[in-house]
């Protein structure tokens, strides 16, 4: 079966299609990801990752056509970058 794993940092971004087995895991994807080269350095089997936006145990099997998504930690809490734009005088967003 054929899936998708993303991962966008602030200088690259990258969207790689794997062939895996049916029955595969999100463990197994995020394997086959830290081999490759555009994965590099990353920590994929530490990364927090997901399918398609939501978070998701190792063990999720995944099916044809998911897309598993690599989380990277957020500079500063949503709450907080809120806060901040408030007592700037910013409430773009």
């Amino acid at each position: 079966m054929r899936i998708e794993v993303a991962y966008a940092g602030p200088e690259r971004q990258s969207v790689v299609i794997f062939d895996l087995e049916e029955g595969a895991t999100l463990s197994a994807a995020l394997c086959a990801a830290a081999c490759h080269e555009d994965f590099a350095g990353l920590g994929v089997e530490s990364m927090p990752a997901g399918i398609y936006g939501a978070p998701a145990p190792r063990s999720q099997v995944l099916r044809e056509g998911d897309r598993v998504e690599l989380y990277r930690p957020l500079v500063l809490d949503p709450k907080e970058a809120r806060r901040c734009r408030a007592q700037l005088g910013d409430r773009s967003k």
